[in-house]
């Protein structure tokens, strides 16, 4: 699958129209396979992992044949819709009922709130496809049985398509210092496309290979190959100038290895002394050459400085005043919110500002007031209170992780918060053994 994947990055980069090819043959594919199986393998699950991986590669190649935006993100909600309609949902799953509920409200408020010149369901069906998509996803994942195998699964689902974008992103810009010009985030560096989407998205892989050197290197080539791959998406996830994708891998990888180190035997622990080791010193060697082929740039990046060293006085590049006014806007309106999709001319109108601040939190209580903050709550919560009884899922805090921290630096413009969130509902459980053969005894 990697060798295939590979030929599809380089495939892509060669002949852009096999975009749309790898968009319908993905599609096809996990659609003949959930229809033949009926679900029963979470072929659903798959599916939704691997759209979700592949998302930012489909937009920045245009590879839907429709021209939509968030076709990555309708994808992902209709193969967990389909999988809804095969497996159902479990008892447990009152909170995420309650959840979407909670999301109307703001869409009729805005109905009286949105001017006359914003497309009302456009403004709705941006904002709120998000949100929605983490709403089905956790119907679905929310006390599902699954093995560490098909956990296993889910992991690859994701991985995959980031190491065909990270080959693309290879040569698309082989020599990325000539494609720098400051330390601010590079388009060019990131396949001509958002640099904070294709970071998180990177982020994703890189993470993956971290589980995958701790799960699935069972010999020194598996190894070598791990760590081979994780470089490479390293490399291009931090030069594309944007912390937050890099910076949200790292956090969750230490806090998967932390937690896996705890949960394993004291053989096990030992096993895994080595690829920490190796870890480490990929990770070094990695940030050492990126620092060696940006001329010292990506250095001055992370530690908030500008081109000619000095220090920028905003850390969060302009989003604390656009938080700011968010926040203001819930203070202004606690009880109904300003309406889903207004912040943008709110904000506007206050301040004379167009711009998103990228933050999912402030967003919600803005345009969602009191409901907004309940949502938070449920979402914040309620994995916590499942986790009491339910203590096998360990990537549970890593993916928890990754949806706080991706989404008050991206927001939800991708799928990958909603549905990495959802993974940390899940309920691992052990294979199931083949019953034994038993003999009769013979009595002499």
């Amino acid at each position: 699958m990697v060798v295939v994947h590979v030929a599809i990055g380089f495939g892509i980069y060669a002949f852009k129209p096999l975009a749309k090819m790898y968009f319908l043959a993905t599609i096809g594919i996990f659609l003949f396979y959930l229809f033949k199986n009926g679900n029963k393998n979470n072929e659903a699950l798959y599916a939704a992992a691997y759209i979700t991986g592949a998302e930012v590669f489909f937009r920045m190649t245009n590879a839907s044949p429709i021209p939509i935006y968030e076709a990555g993100k309708y994808g992902v909600i209709g193969f967990i819709l389909l999988g809804l309609f095969f497996s159902g949902t479990s008892r447990k799953s009152g909170p995420y009922w309650l959840y979407l509920l909670l999301l109307i409200p703001g869409v009729v408020y805005a109905s009286s709130t949105l001017g006359y010149d914003t497309n009302f369901r456009k403004a709705v069906i941006f904002n709120l496809s998000g949100p929605f998509c983490l709403g089905i996803a956790a119907l679905y994942c929310i006390d599902r049985k699954v093995t560490r195998k098909q956990l296993q699964y889910v992991v690859w689902s994701l991985l995959m398509p980031t190491i065909a974008m990270g080959v693309y992103l290879f040569f698309f810009t082989p020599d990325t210092r000539s494609v720098l010009s400051g330390t601010g985030s590079n388009f060019a560096a990131s396949g001509g496309f958002g640099p904070n989407q294709v970071s998180t998205a990177i982020g994703i892989g890189m993470f993956c290979l971290v589980v995958q050197l701790f799960t699935n290197s069972k010999n020194l080539l598996l190894l070598a190959i791990n760590l081979g791959l994780l470089s490479l998406l390293t490399y291009r996830g931090i030069v594309t100038f944007s912390r937050g994708g890099v910076l949200t891998a790292l956090i969750i990888s230490v806090a998967f290895i932390l937690f896996y180190f705890k949960a394993v035997n004291f053989k096990t622990r030992k096993r895994i002394i080595g690829p920490i080791l190796f870890l480490v010193l990929t990770a070094s060697f990695t940030y050492l050459l990126t620092s060696v082929r940006t001329s010292g740039l990506i250095d001055k990046r992370y530690a908030n400085k500008d081109a000619a060293g000095r220090v920028k006085e905003d850390l969060s590049t302009g989003r604390g005043e656009l938080i700011s006014s968010e926040l203001e806007a819930f203070f202004k309106y606690p009880l109904t919110g300003i309406g889903v999709g207004k912040i943008k001319e709110y904000r506007e109108e206050a301040q004379g500002i167009s711009a998103a601040s990228h933050n999912e939190l402030s967003r919600m209580l803005s345009e969602h007031g009191v409901t907004g903050l309940v949502a938070l709550l449920i979402l914040g919560i309620y994995p916590l209170i499942f986790r009491v009884t339910n203590r096998r899922n360990f990537l549970f805090y890593s993916m928890l992780g990754f949806w706080f921290l991706t989404i008050n630096h991206s927001s939800m413009r991708i799928a990958a918060p909603a549905f990495i969130y959802a993974l940390c509902l899940l309920n691992i459980v052990n294979e199931k053994k083949k019953n034994p053969i038993h003999r009769q005894r013979i009595v002499a």
